[in-house]
């Protein structure tokens, strides 16, 4: 049974969440050439964060509450599975006529289908986290903040791209980005009728938590150019975000 404090504590931070996709405004004023090296840092971070919280908090959680077994396995597994098929779905297909307001590009809907999807499984990770625990609710909302920052910024892009209005995008990017509230509630109003939920929604979280930072922002940064300095502040800022995460497992008590 889930106690109010739980629901309380799930609700606000989903909502602070959610709150995020409005960022893209801020993004307005920055030029495009130095924008493009603060998210570049952020996707470091980023990544570093979703591994520590994946292999630092979730997994480790998930063995010390239920033991390592074949379904933990088969859990992780199954997270980085359904976010594979989240992209694919989001990369589905595009259009040749050319973008405008009156024909905003069918990449562009994708995007806000994807999105949501994706969001209603953040929900649903940061449901499962505050299951598991309050600290672990904690760290998992702030691993997925720290992956919601360059990928609303990205996301409201990509509308703008596709030929919606800056006002628009924000207003879509908003609702799609909502539906994380739709998935805590899914998440923790499921666990009245289905016992030990948690035993496949904290090692699925680590699972897509793995899948983005290896398969989504790596990747993206090795497609800037390999040069060492780039390389090494790369690193570091994965490395820091590791320790961010790490910190907080010291310092918030389980």
């Amino acid at each position: 049974m889930v106690l109010l404090e739980t629901w309380l504590y799930a609700l606000a931070s989903v909502f602070v969440v959610s709150a995020i996709s409005l960022i893209g405004i801020v993004t307005i004023s920055i030029k495009e050439e130095k924008l493009a090296k603060i998210l570049l840092y952020l996707v470091g971070f980023s990544a570093g964060g979703l591994l520590g919280g994946a292999f630092i908090h979730l997994l480790p959680e998930a063995v010390e509450e239920f033991g390592f077994s074949i379904g933990l396995s088969v859990s992780v597994l199954a997270g980085i599975i359904i976010f594979f098929i989240m992209e694919k779905a989001v990369h589905w297909r595009h259009c040749h006529v050319p973008t405008s307001k009156k024909h905003p590009h069918p990449f562009a809907y994708m995007n806000l289908v994807g999105d949501s999807v994706h969001n209603f499984i953040d929900g649903l990770i940061i449901g499962a986290g505050y299951m598991a625990s309050l600290p672990i609710g904690i760290v998992t909302t702030f691993a997925v903040i720290l992956h919601e920052i360059p990928q609303e910024i990205g996301d409201f892009g990509v509308l703008l791209h596709g030929g919606f209005s800056r006002k628009k995008a924000l207003y879509l990017n908003f609702i799609t980005a909502l539906t994380a509230v739709a998935g805590t509630i899914v998440a923790m109003a499921a666990s009245y009728f289905v016992g030990n939920l948690t035993v496949f929604l904290v090692p699925f979280a680590a699972g897509g938590f793995i899948y983005i930072a290896s398969s989504d922002l790596i990747p993206e940064l090795h497609k800037d150019a390999y040069e060492t300095k780039k390389s090494l502040v790369q690193l570091l800022t994965i490395i820091l975000g590791i320790a961010v995460i790490f910190a907080l497992k010291l310092f918030v008590a389980e």
